[in-house]
């Protein structure tokens, strides 16, 4: 996976000499067909470069388009479904394709006006390596899909969408006869979950492994579809950036490389993992925005003090052109990130999902940036503050509540979901469990806790807190505590697009405080108080896309 380029001029006798010609443009430094792994080598049949690994893969790139036409491994064809080729975004259409060879990589570089797209080979590998260098937004392109021929890899996850056709939202979420539901959208991971995506049958092995991410959006914690299965074939996705439940602005720049990966049916090789791959080879290509590890820089923490350690930690780096997270170690919080490019950033300490400290890091090319241990403040984590009673916990996550597990993979109206209505008894022992992770104004808006104080704290004012963690067309809660009714609440801003339906509750972490004042408790301690909490909006349509919310925690504080 390492080591330079091998320079040898060995011309093999199919290379087409124009081809050679058209791409030395695309490659800086010593260009050469170069026989180093038995078979190795490229093409030109006239509508694509046929690229020849050495190993069992064999692919083709339109020199129209670039579009990846053909993927052969050990004489099948993966590629394609529906007439479609495999590309960035929906395709790109009429493009500058160009080919270059250097010692034991082969590039191919397609440019699309302000769009830069690469596909690399290695001599002996069964791989693709893939950059993609969006600019600005004069291009669509956000995505690379792998197509993938029907019947290879028939699988019946939360996000295929194979055996069933019945559609109840969109034209994206699926419904089976049994009721379980199914969507690209249900992959059931944040980005900082996984590795690869794909699939394996038959002693074969299809991945996509991802970038580093460092030009998308969304930072560790962001969910988006990874694959899809269906009727005509299945798709594996790199996505670069994805303008739903999106919190952040879109980076621009190169990104990758992404690994199109062929194995005997196991995992790809961790050697091209995001947080192990090294591309020494790639240094000399000359591809525009490549930054090698000498032009990269480090940050390390040596602790953090103020953890639960009941919560993994994790840091994040992020300014508008890179983003970058790692996590903390369990028994100190000590921390590394490393790969990062030169630059000012906000550095932020989540517990769990919830941001608990910020502060700004320079990081230089070739220097690591150390900083001393980092303190928590007590009031800057909510669990702190002490409660008469609290449901969940807060962790930037609805993780706990009812149905919470199974939204990252099932549409709500999914037959397996519980009752998203029905209240909550404080002293129950079953408080968060049997409150729903998502609140909906036309669906189980006013439900109801119920809850007991004493003399003392019936005497005093006191602060009620709901954190959530994303919105949907502006929901928000509104509460009503015995005869007591707060004021409506500006919404905070949030992601504008499909959340709570496609799998994903992140959005921005918010709380909503309010001051209840000591005429509103009941005076009778053996009485219980009812907090009605209310979903308010005017957006959204209806059902589970009527405005809603998803929780992270309430409390009523002492």
């Amino acid at each position: 996976m390492s080591g330079s380029p091998s320079h040898a001029v060995t011309r093999r006798a199919f290379v087409a000499g124009t081809a050679a010609v058209a791409g030395s443009a695309a490659l800086a430094g010593p260009l050469a067909g170069a026989a180093v792994a038995a078979g190795f080598g490229w093409r030109d049949d006239g509508t694509n470069y046929v690229v020849d690994t050495g190993a069992a893969l064999v692919f083709k790139v339109s020199k129209s388009t670039g579009d990846l036409t053909s993927l052969v491994y050990k004489g099948t064809e993966y590629q394609g479904y529906g007439g479609k080729n495999s590309h960035i975004e929906s395709g790109l259409g009429s493009s500058t394709v160009t080919l270059a060879q250097s010692g034991s990589t082969i590039l191919i570089s397609v440019t699309h006006g302000t769009l830069r797209h690469y596909y690399a080979a290695r001599a002996g590998e069964n791989h693709i390596y893939l950059w993609t260098n969006k600019a600005d937004s004069s291009v669509s392109a956000t995505r690379f899909i792998l197509r993938v021929r029907a019947g290879l890899f028939l699988n019946d996850e939360p996000d295929s969408y194979t055996y069933t056709t019945s559609t109840i939202e969109a034209s994206d979420v699926f419904a089976k006869p049994d009721g379980q539901t199914r969507s690209k959208h249900y992959s059931k991971v944040r980005v900082i979950d996984y590795d690869y995506t794909g699939w394996s049958a038959g002693g074969v092995g299809l991945w996509i492994v991802r970038s580093n991410h460092e030009k998308a959006s969304g930072g560790p914690f962001y969910r988006s579809l990874l694959r899809h299965q269906s009727a005509d074939g299945g798709g594996l996705y790199e996505i670069l950036y994805y303008g739903e439940n999106q919190t952040e602005a879109e980076r621009y720049g190169l990104q990758g490389p992404y690994v199109i990966a062929f194995t005997d049916g196991g995992a790809p090789p961790s050697a091209l993992f995001p947080g192990t791959l090294t591309t020494p080879w790639a240094d000399s290509l000359g591809i525009p925005g490549y930054v090698p590890a000498s032009g990269r820089g480090k940050v390390a923490g040596v602790g953090i003090a103020g953890r639960d350690t009941a919560y993994p930690y994790t840091v994040g780096l992020a300014n508008p052109s890179a983003q970058y997270w790692g996590p903390a170690r369990s028994s100190d919080g000590y921390f590394s990130i490393g790969g990062v490019l030169p630059g000012t950033y906000t550095l932020t300490v989540y517990k769990g999902e919830l941001a608990v400290y910020t502060t700004s890091v320079s990081v230089s090319a070739g220097g690591t940036t150390t900083l001393n241990t980092i303190t928590i403040p007590s009031t800057n984590d909510p669990s702190n503050a002490s409660a008469i009673w609290r449901i969940g916990d807060w962790n930037g996550t609805p993780g706990g509540f009812k149905n919470a597990a199974l939204m990252t993979y099932a549409h709500p109206s999914d037959v397996r979901a519980a009752s998203w209505t029905g209240n909550v008894v404080i002293g129950s022992g079953t408080e968060t469990s049997a409150f729903p992770c998502y609140l909906w104004k036309d669906v189980n808006s006013g439900i109801i806790v119920y809850f007991k104080l004493t003399a003392a704290q019936a005497a005093a004012a006191h602060t009620l807190r709901i954190g959530v963690t994303t919105a949907y067309a502006n929901g928000r809660p509104q509460i009503t505590v015995n005869d007591w009714t707060s004021p409506i609440p500006a919404p905070p801003a949030q992601p504008s697009t499909r959340s709570l339906t496609v799998g994903s509750y992140r959005g921005n972490n918010h709380t909503f405080g309010y001051s209840v004042p000591a005429s509103a408790w009941l005076t009778d301690t053996s009485r219980y108080n009812q907090l009605r909490i209310n979903v308010v909006s005017g957006s959204g349509t209806t059902s589970y896309l009527s405005a809603g919310t998803s929780i992270d925690a309430i409390d009523l504080l002492a």
